[in-house]
């Protein structure tokens, strides 16, 4: 007999393995953003060199990592780099290191325009008030910098969350691969099982996700 396709969520510890797929989802954006914000930051500094050799450098990363594909990045990583150099890298540890080579140069980029914006004029008047550079960028640029940084640095993160789900594709047992299991086991018994399934996948990244959105937009409006 074909029950109806929500119960199927509630089947023994399916939804906990959802949870605990989503856990794993949230546990590679966690890294790869904590490792990515400092080193995107350390990164924009350099892209502000006038140096012609770390322009060249730091244009040739940032255009290589925008145009691949994250796709494209996570088989290199997992397929190609540890089978050509005998690596033993897992794919979770792929996963991050892709995500967090992605998140810096995004990060880097955003750095960059954060300190271009800031107008040249208000360096003159700091030099001219006696204010070392040190004291410059402490009490002048830097605060001006956080504000129009962090609400594009929050949008980032949620980019992150939403993009991990590509590493399904490496064998990574995340949110949407043990959605995909439930929904095969129990493919005959339920055959509308992927509507409630995938809705709830749909809902859990809802929820991880829409607190950060949230937090982006209000920030904006407080800083504005």
């Amino acid at each position: 007999m074909q029950g109806s396709g929500i119960e199927v969520l509630f089947l023994g510890s399916n939804f906990a393995r959802l949870l605990e797929g989503l856990w794993v989802t949230m546990r590679i954006s966690i890294l790869a953003v904590v490792m990515s914000v400092p080193l995107g930051i350390l990164f924009g500094l350099f892209m502000t060199l006038q140096n012609p050799i770390a322009k060249a450098v730091s244009r040739v990363y940032l255009e290589f990592i925008r145009i691949m594909p994250q796709l494209v990045l996570l088989f290199i990583a997992y397929f190609g780099v540890t089978r050509a150099f005998g690596w033993n890298w897992d794919a979770e540890f792929s996963a991050v290191l892709v995500f967090t080579l992605w998140g810096t140069a995004e990060m880097g980029d955003l750095v960059r325009g954060a300190l271009k914006s800031i107008p040249q004029h208000q360096y003159d008047s700091a030099q001219a008030l006696g204010m070392s550079r040190m004291q410059t960028f402490g009490y002048i640029i830097i605060p001006q910098t956080l504000r129009r940084l962090l609400p594009p640095t929050i949008n980032l993160t949620t980019r992150m969350i939403k993009t991990t789900s590509l590493v399904v594709l490496i064998g990574i047992t995340e949110v949407l691969k043990v959605g995909k299991q439930i929904i095969d086991v129990n493919r005959f018994r339920y055959p509308t099982a992927s509507l409630w399934v995938y809705g709830a996948v749909f809902i859990l990244y809802f929820l991880a996700c829409w607190p950060v959105s949230v937090l982006a937009k209000y920030l904006e409006k407080r800083w504005r």
